[in-house]
């Protein structure tokens, strides 16, 4: 069952983790000294809050699932609406090993979709430009999904053609 997600950049982690805490009656499933994470049922809902995003405010949003069967779904929904997608794979980000794909509603929000394995000890796998990257990629390839041109390669950084 899919569970939506939320990560927020935020400037001080105590201030959010006591102000977020209050407000869902809930104290953080997992927190680290520039992240904090609350995996609620009611509603179903993984919401993040990190010092590393580079900007206060929501920093993208997205659809956490169970399984790689539930994300094979996902994507193919996506792929069948001509959506175009970064398929970043397997990758360590927010203290998480975990499976994404990556697009930009028309909005320009980046939203996800990824499939949790496991706990990591690293905030993210990826050399960052400086403390403040956050998991969404800098930008996310606008090619349409049909284009069939998508395939990240080590000579484009995008990912896409």
């Amino acid at each position: 069952m899919k569970r939506m997600h939320i990560h927020v950049g935020v400037k001080d982690i105590a201030e959010g983790v006591k102000f977020y805490s209050a407000l869902f009656g809930a104290t953080p499933s997992k927190q680290m000294p520039d992240y904090a994470k609350w995996m609620l049922d009611d509603p179903r809902l993984n919401f993040a809050i990190s010092t590393r995003s580079g900007k206060q405010g929501v920093d993208h949003l997205g659809f956490q699932v169970d399984d790689e069967t539930e994300l094979d779904s996902m994507r193919e929904q996506l792929r069948a609406a001509d959506i175009a997608m970064f398929d970043e794979g397997e990758t360590v980000c927010c203290y998480a090993e975990s499976d994404k794909s990556w697009l930009q509603d028309p909005a320009g929000i980046a939203w996800e979709t990824y499939q949790t394995m496991g706990d990591a000890q690293l905030f993210s796998d990826k050399a960052a430009s400086d403390d403040s990257a956050c998991c969404a990629p800098v930008s996310i390839p606008v090619v349409p999904a049909s284009s069939g041109c998508c395939e990240p390669s080590d000579n484009n950084s995008s990912g896409c053609c």
